[in-house]
């Protein structure tokens, strides 16, 4: 920081709220933040303790000047600062990706108004509604307007000097009821405005409202005998009621509230809101935020808060968040609920928003495959407080019959995926019955002896197929290799998919859906798979040998060499005269052969 002497610029910025902006040496505004008190704020950046990732480092190399603006209150620096972010768009600062593509509906600014869709919103007067995330709600909304209120959809400029001279005729739509024709005046402008109002109060989340006019106007109705008038708007009542039932998620008695809920990683953080008025969800939308720095989820929020508030037009006085904000502001109270409608609000907003994340990593891990392996094996370094990341993993197990042909197999994962290459087989050589610790005990020694005989890098996790037990044994030979502080070794017990840490008596348990617990799972059972078709093999031709052992002039190393050469007792049986000869002498041959067809012969 020799070129640019921070103490110098910390002293002329004062203990006020505020906003400050980072300029590099060729004056391109490259950082915007904000603060409750700017010197303790842009001092944190400079300080020696302060431990900071790799990108906020570079940024702090970067700076040659600080600028600063100070307002009254830390509700105006984050208004203000939302604001000089998305006019300058600086290099180090977040990225909201803001998708501009998202329908509104407009009542357009005319005599007698059209109600429609629209992508672009143009500053002429008219009043806009949304934007809809959910172009099928949209629809579902206007298909409810015009099924419930007959508006004209033409566009002919009716204003009251052309009515008069009747420039217009109506068209077919008048003739099928979908308009009450005030193009010829059939429709006065009180009566069009009236529906207009309602619509707005829809489109607002006041159905409730809506729908007791209508009742009223139906029993004022049926006072006066207009039963005609009476059937019309009860009509109107069975299709309002039905949408109310179906667009009403909570007590209608919660009403103006904005929630806000949060999902994020290294890379990006996503982020939901639901607009709530009257029990029903009039506004949502989530946005992804590509990250910058090292920004904490409260920053990411209170950003988005922002965001979503002024693109709104909100003016709730209450927002649903799942963890306290410490932005301070008397006209703003932030909730974090513990049960009841507004908990299943914020739970509501929770799973939009990480369906919405698991949609877009999965459409990012398509094109690059990468980052789904970094994502798992990030995940996997977190789950199990691993020093580093486990790009190297290696699983035991071993299969034994009665204490008969013990074998121990390990395969191998890297970046997530098999190794078949690397996979192998252990004969057990020093472990006399069914002894599963001593035989773990005897594989992963002779395992990682020879490849720390032929310094061949260690992997970053182990696991062990099994408890405690199996556990144990395992961490006998990796303390006697002097291992125990190089690489982590874990056991899984199968029965309730437990994993022990080597000293720790109480089992870590992974939620079942975790993708850490499902690439363990497929070590373990790959391991499993690997070692029974390898213990089958040798317990067949264990099997066979004892068999050819047994005829007379076919002793142990005549066997040997049959099982070498033909690999199985199928193949011995199936073999030529021509074939036995090349392994057996002349009445070798005929030993086996008439065993054979005296066995042929028992069969039948």
């Amino acid at each position: 920081m020799s070129a640019f002497d921070y103490k110098k610029a910390l002293a002329d910025i004062p203990h006020k709220p505020g906003v400050y902006q980072y300029w590099d040496a060729e004056g391109i505004l490259i950082y915007i933040g904000k603060a409750k008190d700017l010197r303790n704020r842009v001092g944190s950046y400079f300080n020696k303790d302060n431990q900071m990732n790799g990108k906020t480092r570079v940024l702090v190399s970067k700076i040659r000047n600080i600028t600063f603006t100070i307002v009254d209150t830390e509700i105006d620096a984050w208004l203000l600062e939302n604001s000089l972010i998305k006019k300058h768009q600086p290099r180090y600062n977040i990225m909201l990706k803001d998708d501009k593509t998202y329908p509104w509906i407009i009542i357009k600014k005319e005599a007698f108004p059209r109600v429609y869709w629209t992508r672009k919103m143009i500053k002429d007067g008219s009043t806009y509604f949304g934007p809809y995330a959910s172009v099928g709600m949209m629809h579902t909304i206007l298909d409810l307007i015009k099924e419930t209120y007959p508006l004209r959809t033409c566009n002919l400029p009716l204003n009251q000097k052309n009515i008069e001279e009747g420039k217009f005729k109506v068209c077919l739509e008048y003739q099928i009821g979908n308009c009450k024709g005030p193009c010829q005046a059939y429709q006065t402008a009180a009566d069009y405005d009236n529906s207009i109002e309602e619509i707005k109060d829809i489109l607002n989340g006041k159905i409730g409202a809506v729908i007791r006019d209508v009742k009223q106007v139906i029993k004022n109705a049926v006072t006066d005998l207009n039963f005609e008038q009476a059937h019309q708007y009860q009509r109107k009542l069975v299709v309002l009621e039905k949408y109310q039932s179906k667009s009403t998620v909570v007590n209608s008695a919660i009403t103006n509230i904005d929630v806000v809920s949060i999902a994020s990683d290294e890379r990006y953080a996503f982020v939901n809101y639901l607009k709530v008025m009257n029990g029903t969800i009039i506004q949502t939308q989530t946005i992804e935020i590509k990250k910058r720095l090292d920004e904490t989820d409260e920053e990411l929020l209170t950003l988005a808060i922002t965001e979503f508030r002024t693109k709104f037009n909100s003016t709730s006085k209450e927002i649903i968040v799942p963890f306290e904000i410490t932005l301070l502001d008397e006209d703003l109270k932030f909730t974090q609920p513990k049960l009841g409608e507004k908990k299943k609000l914020l739970e509501l907003s929770q799973k939009n928003v990480l369906f919405f994340r698991k949609e877009k990593l999965n459409q990012y891990e398509k094109l690059n495959p990468d980052l789904r392996t970094d994502r798992i094996l990030g995940q996997m370094q977190k789950d199990l407080g691993l020093s580093q990341l486990p790009q190297h993993i290696e699983c035991f197990d071993n299969s034994n019959f009665q204490g008969d042909y013990p074998v121990s197999a390990i395969v191998v994962f890297k970046d997530a995926k098999p190794s078949k290459k690397d996979y192998r087989h252990f004969n057990v050589k020093t472990v006399e019955g069914p002894n599963d610790f001593a035989t773990m005990e005897e594989a992963v020694y002779r395992r990682y002896k020879r490849m720390l005989e032929e310094e061949h890098t260690l992997p970053q996790l182990i696991i062990i197929d099994g408890g405690k037990g199996q556990l144990s044994s395992a961490m006998t030979s990796i303390k006697k290799l002097g291992m125990q502080h190089k690489v982590t070794v874990i056991g899984i017990a199968k029965r309730l998919e437990e994993l022990f840490f080597p000293g720790d008596p109480y089992p870590l348990y992974l939620d079942k859906k975790s993708e850490t617990l499902k690439v363990i799972q497929q070590l373990r059972d790959e391991a499993h798979r690997f070692g029974i078709t390898f213990h089958r093999k040798k317990r067949d031709q264990g099997t066979l040998k004892t068999e050819l052992e047994q005829i007379t002039g076919i002793g142990k190393t005549t066997a040997d060499k049959l099982l070498r050469q033909f690999k199985s007792v199928k193949k011995i049986k199936e073999a030529t005269e021509e074939e036995l000869a090349k392994v057996l002498n002349k009445a070798q041959v005929k030993t086996l052969l008439d065993y054979f067809t005296k066995l042929k012969g028992a069969d039948i």
